[in-house]
């Protein structure tokens, strides 16, 4: 069977989301839901998760149509309750997808280009990331890595915090900024360089440092301990559990597999 690297990249995620903790993992996106839903059923038992509406849940939620109702609700948690007790007090990883990324791991979900009150391209904006940004985990999704993604300088609006000296006010408390990792259809970033630099972790298979290089608009950091792991068969196994009707075949184009042909 050919691993896709849709499949790939769900696995990493999985692992963004070790933890020994009980916390909420929350993944926006296919990819990064399936990618909590596969942590918590292998290696990080004490995640929890929200159904996406109104009730948490200690089972993953398969993702697609469903003619049953496939939730397991471990308690109530509408969305004023879910800032108090997850938010807020630390008790949250959140992997998003920004639109924008730059060297310093602030995003931009608003507006590119332009001026603030005319820009030239009007996006979602800023949503909830200001305040998801800070307090608790963060990390990254990226389907498509490329300098339009992995911005030179700074992202055209900032709509989460992150690492830029130039944004740090005296006196400031900036503990709350927890940036982890970046997944991407290239590679796995994390922010553990000088100064939280981000630094290139683990290459897909086929890709070589200099592509990812290319394709981010500013210099990065080559701390490559090797290749990042093809999903194990239990893990696809998982996946697919997860995912009944093929939903992440269609997140990256054309659905390659993890490994390319030679």
């Amino acid at each position: 069977m050919t691993v896709t690297l849709a499949e790939l990249c769900i696995a990493a995620v999985a692992e963004a989301f070790r933890t020994d903790r009980e916390l909420v993992g929350t993944g926006i996106g296919p990819i990064p839901r399936l990618g909590v839903g596969l942590a918590k059923l292998t290696h990080s038992p004490g995640l929890m998760m929200t159904d996406g509406e109104a009730y948490l849940v200690e089972q993953p939620v398969p993702i697609g149509p469903r003619d049953y109702d496939a939730r397991k609700p471990a308690g109530y948690l509408p969305f004023s309750r879910f800032f108090d007790s997850a938010v807020w007090t630390g008790r949250r990883h959140a992997m998003v997808t920004p639109t924008q990324v730059d060297q310093f791991g602030q995003t931009n979900l608003s507006a590119l280009g332009g001026t603030y009150e005319q820009p030239k391209v009007q996006m979602l904006g800023a949503r909830g990331f200001p305040g998801n940004g800070i307090y608790h985990a963060n990390s990254m999704f990226i389907p498509m890595h490329s300098t339009r993604v992995f911005v030179e300088g700074e992202v055209d609006r900032i709509s989460s915090p992150g690492h830029n000296p130039a944004r740090r006010i005296a006196g400031g408390n900036y503990s709350g900024i927890d940036l982890r990792k970046i997944v991407t259809n290239l590679c796995v970033m994390d922010f553990g360089g000088p100064d939280n630099a981000i630094r290139v972790v683990s290459l897909h298979p086929g890709v070589t440092f200099d592509d990812v290089q290319a394709a981010t608009g500013f210099t990065l950091i080559d701390a490559v301990a090797g290749e990042t792991p093809l999903p194990t068969s239990e893990q696809l196994d998982n996946i697919a559990a997860l995912d009944p009707h093929g939903v992440r075949h269609k997140v990256l184009k054309d659905n390659p597999p993890a490994t390319p042909a030679n």
